[in-house]
């Protein structure tokens, strides 16, 4: 559905861009400065961007010939792009040592050497070598699979397609970044937004002799997969890319203390504006490969590296309605409208407030002039007000105790933790009974971690809820295509993609669709733990319809909680409809619970007491990785149970009380060999 008053805005910012335009190129007379007309440029792209059907021949996006493709072939990383957690202060990146230290099972005199490397913001690009021939080059795309740019990338000098080297191993992917530096940028100002938006739409031309027309630069920093690399260090690693013919960032640093790494920080955000390239921070990772490799990964971010972001950039601007939002959980979210303020190159008109405590703790009121900060992709927020230029009349904020959208009540949950009420008021609906909720859930269960079906995005979630073409997940698979297509904005091209989207989505592992319900607490962990333990889809309708989920407790990293969330979920009587009905429509595949060749498939097991020279969260790690499965509770389920130091004698009691074979650590060990 078109908002006309949006559109009609849109229109004249395109019209003024047009004006602006010709005035700059055509005529050589600009009527702005270069940074007003930056900014409406950027105000065009972000409403494209939010509302799906604007889309004009003279949008800066179309103006310059360099528009994104989606011709380009989609192939799976063989080891996945991941994401890195970020860091804002000192308190984060001692957060992040202690956690190191208690996964490794050392204590704070354990020294950390770290590669501290400024975190360049551009494109992330993976290049393939075999034999020391560049062969292939992808996008990181989704971190699973990315986009055949191989040609574009060729078209790059600081890339080479042939390394002689003897010491080059048999097959690398070495990674790095795209970008285009500042001073090369100021030829391109005309056709892109800023230097990320040109490297990216450059990278993403159809034809490559475009892209060699720009001057993109790349800077490698890490690898996937490798076949021969014999090398113990990331610093070492650095060297031999600089051997190999590559070039790597001048301002890496060898750093053993958190001291050290904030006094580097603190070095390079000065030097920042002085640098050609723009950085938003710097990636530390642990230097040691080994213990790299030990750390392993968590989710999709690796335990052994951390992005520490630069200071936020703020602005003053005024509050001109504050809103709730509210999400798939039921959480009642403030968001402040504000007047539109540039921060950092981004137009900003919406900061959040982050919940009813925090509201009430600054006394944060419509018409309240405040400082807005925004931290590297941190949404904006509001930090304080500015008492002297309060409104005398202005009143408090009230919290809503009902639900805007439903009118059930608000309520705040008891942390039995704390001991103390949850921060967060909630709706006290479960099921889709609530729109806002409703509308929400469905966005996540389209979402790319759950269901992932391709141009089925937010807008268009709302659009077809509007309609009343979706009222609940399921109707995404009976949708009337044909009405569809006689709708603004739609054609048989689109509804045909959109149709066949949803088609390949039909088929979805166990694991995923539990995420996809949206369920609180149940995130996509927990919902791996809860797919291998049920298995099945006809097990999980069959334990959700007698609202018996006890048996999950024995597994490690599900608590009362989540059984509680489950419990609450499943008592609605749509929530199980939903479920019955999409086992009608789905193939659900069932759960992989084991790989064929580990060591330890089939096996369970259980630790009791303080392991030596490892953690428990490593020793666990082992044994997933070996095949095996960790259950929490003694019971028949259990195959041995590992004893350290100082264990707990009830278990050890209960263990032979089941015959349930009993291990010493190095026993344990002896498994693996």
């Amino acid at each position: 559905m078109i908002d006309e008053k949006i559109n009609q805005r849109y229109l004249k910012k395109i019209k003024l861009f047009q004006k602006y335009n010709k005035h700059y190129y055509d005529l050589n007379e600009p009527l702005v400065e270069d940074y007003i007309f930056d900014e409406l440029k950027l105000e065009i792209l972000n409403l494209e961007r939010n509302y799906d059907y604007l889309n004009h021949k003279n949008s800066p996006k179309n103006s310059v010939g360099f528009k994104p493709s989606k011709s380009f072939k989609k192939i799976k990383h063989e080891v996945p792009m991941l994401s890195l957690s970020n860091a804002f202060d000192k308190d984060d990146l001692l957060n992040f040592e202690k956690k190191i230290f208690n996964f490794l099972n050392e204590d704070s005199n354990f020294v950390i050497e770290y590669s501290a490397e400024p975190k360049i913001d551009g494109i992330s690009a993976s290049l393939i070598f075999k034999k020391g021939k560049f062969i292939r080059g992808l996008s990181r795309g989704d971190g699973k699979e990315g986009e055949d740019i191989t040609e574009n990338l060729k078209t790059i000098k600081d890339i080479p397609t042939q390394i002689d080297s003897k010491n080059f191993p048999d097959e690398i992917d070495i990674r790095g970044e795209v970008f285009i530096q500042n001073s090369d940028f100021k030829k391109l100002r005309n056709k892109f937004a800023n230097p990320r938006n040109a490297a990216s739409g450059s990278l993403r031309q159809k034809d490559s002799k475009e892209t060699k027309k720009i001057p993109l630069k790349f800077i490698a920093y890490t690898f996937g997969y490798e076949k021969g690399l014999k090398i113990k260090s990331q610093s070492e690693y650095l060297e031999k890319l600089k051997e190999w013919g590559f070039k790597i960032n001048p301002f890496n640093k060898k750093i053993k203390t958190i001291d050290g790494l904030i006094k580097n920080y603190n070095e390079v955000e000065k030097k920042r504006d002085e640098i050609d390239f723009d950085i938003d921070g710097i990636v530390y990772k642990i230097n040691d490969f080994k213990l790299q490799k030990r750390l392993g990964n968590v989710a999709n971010a690796p335990r052994w590296a951390i992005a520490h972001k630069f200071s936020a950039n703020s602005a003053i601007s005024r509050i001109e309605n504050i809103e709730i939002q509210i999400g798939r959980t039921g959480a009642l979210t403030p968001v402040a409208k504000i007047k539109s303020v540039n921060i950092g190159g981004v137009v900003v008109s919406n900061a959040t407030l982050h919940n009813e405590e925090e509201i009430n703790r600054k006394d944060i009121r419509i018409g309240d002039t405040v400082l807005i900060e925004r931290a590297g992709d941190v949404i904006p927020h509001v930090i304080s007000v500015d008492l002297k230029l309060r409104n005398k009349n202005s009143k408090k904020f009230i919290f809503p105790h009902i639900c805007p959208s439903c009118g059930s009540k608000t309520v705040k949950d008891f942390n039995f933790t704390t001991k103390k009420e949850d921060a967060v008021r909630r709706c006290s609906s479960e099921g889709y009974e609530c729109d806002k909720m409703s509308i929400e859930k469905i966005k996540h269960f389209v979402s790319k971690e759950a269901f992932n079906i391709e141009g089925f995005g937010k807008k268009i979630v709302e659009n077809f809820w509007n309609l009343k073409l979706i009222k609940l997940p399921y109707d995404i698979f009976k949708l009337d295509f044909v009405k569809i297509e006689g709708l603004d904005g739609w054609g048989k091209q689109s509804v045909a993609n959109l149709k066949y989207s949803i088609n390949s989505r039909k088929t979805i592992s166990f694991e995923k669709l539990i995420y996809a319900l949206g369920i609180r607490h149940i995130g996509l962990e927990n919902a791996k733990l809860i797919s291998k333990n049920i298995k099945s889809l006809q097990n999980f309708i069959i334990l959700s319809k007698k609202n018996n989920f006890e048996d999950l407790i024995n597994i490690d990293g599900i608590g009362e909680t989540q059984i509680n969330s489950l419990k609450n979920f499943f008592k609605n009587e749509t929530n199980l409809n939903v479920l019955n009905t999409l086992e009608k429509v789905l193939k659900v595949k069932n759960a992989e619970i084991y790989k064929k060749d580990g060591l330890l498939t089939n096996k369970t097991f259980m630790f009791t007491g303080k392991l030596s020279n490892m953690s428990r969260s490593e020793a666990k790690s082992i044994i997933e990785q070996n095949s095996g499965s960790i259950v929490s509770n003694v019971t028949k389920k259990l195959n041995y149970l590992i004893v350290g130091e100082k264990p707990t004698n009830r278990k050890v009691d209960a263990a032979k009380n089941l015959n349930i074979k009993i291990l010493d650590q190095s026993s344990w060990l002896k498994m693996l060999k």
